[in-house]
């Protein structure tokens, strides 16, 4: 497309995303943790914004905590379509500028939402759509969860995230999302999980002390509400828990405190997203998710409330403009 002064340019919306379910499986040879999680798309999302320029490939940003060089996951995306259009050197030509809504750090999938948009509107921003099949390619390059971006909807995720397998979209829902004043690295949150699960193994060897560890290890688990049970039916209930949810409030008891209070706020299932550190609540109306917004809004943290959408409403979304 063109803008009035026939200035080539792409929008694409980069939609957040929730972890309805975390499980970690075993560690890997390559240092990762295998894992089952089902991914959930939400409405919440950036803006990328892209043009045509003169001169090396940038970026802009409205946070100022969002790198706008080489380690931004858009920065890489653009440099491999660059050269899986068949362009050498650095990418140029281009700019893009973000304007960001998802929280850094929060467990929402920012960053990885981005590289995908990115793939999905520089290659027509260059004159050269990247195929389907490359984008994934290129996405699973990128990140673990990076080419769930590129679809959206209700996923299961597989290995380290990225072997993906569509189900049927969840029944549209309110969702709250509780923003603590802190953020959570992933490789923080996999460490302290490797350290509570080395420190349980060890106290389950000891008698005099195991039950008293291991229960601090239990966390505030993730738990359906009964009446809603039949939202989430084409899902495996029991795996409904983040695994990581435990070793991150054990040193940012705060995400403990949220997840209970979403509960006593009626939402149908609580949990923190991915390594955190947001916490979200699912509610079946849009009120009572206000509802619990206005309760969990303090100095310290903000809350948002956003909706699920499928896989059709992500294409939507998604799709470069």
């Amino acid at each position: 497309m063109a803008n009035k002064q026939g200035r080539a340019t792409a929008t694409v919306h980069a939609c957040a995303k929730i972890n309805l379910t975390l499980r970690l499986t075993e560690a890997r040879s390559d240092g990762y943790h295998g894992l089952r999680t089902i991914f959930q798309s939400l409405a919440l999302h950036d803006t990328l914004t892209m043009w045509r320029t003169r001169g090396p490939f940038r970026i802009e940003c409205d946070d100022p905590g969002c790198p706008t060089d080489r380690t931004n996951l858009v920065w890489r995306a653009a440099a491999l379509v660059w050269r899986a259009i068949g362009r050498r050197g650095e990418p140029r030509g281009a700019t893009v500028r973000i304007t960001k809504r998802i929280p850094l750090q929060s467990g929402l999938g920012g960053g990885s939402s981005d590289a995908a948009a990115a793939i999905l509107g520089m290659g027509q921003l260059w004159g050269a759509a990247v195929p389907r099949a490359v984008a994934h390619r290129i996405a699973t390059r990128l990140g673990a969860d990076v080419a769930f971006f590129l679809d959206g909807g209700t996923a299961l995720g597989l290995e380290r995230g990225d072997l993906l397998f569509p189900l049927l979209d969840l029944a549209p829902a309110w969702v709250t999302l509780v923003i603590p004043p802190f953020g959570v690295s992933t490789k923080d949150a996999y460490q302290w999980f490797d350290e509570d699960d080395a420190l349980a193994q060890r106290a389950q060897d000891s008698p005099s002390t195991g039950e008293g560890v291991r229960g601090g290890l239990g966390g505030a688990r993730g738990v359906l509400a009964a009446s809603a049970v039949a939202r989430y039916r084409q899902l495996p209930i029991g795996e409904f828990r983040n695994d990581l949810q435990a070793p991150v409030a054990a040193r940012q008891p705060d995400i403990a405190r949220i997840v209970r209070t979403l509960r006593r706020q009626d939402a149908e299932y609580a949990a923190m997203s991915g390594s955190g550190s947001v916490v979200f609540g699912i509610f079946g109306s849009r009120a009572l998710a206000v509802r619990a917004a206005r309760k969990l809004a303090t100095a310290g943290r903000r809350a948002v409330v956003t909706r699920t959408i499928g896989r059709a409403a992500y294409a939507a979304m998604s799709e470069p403009k």
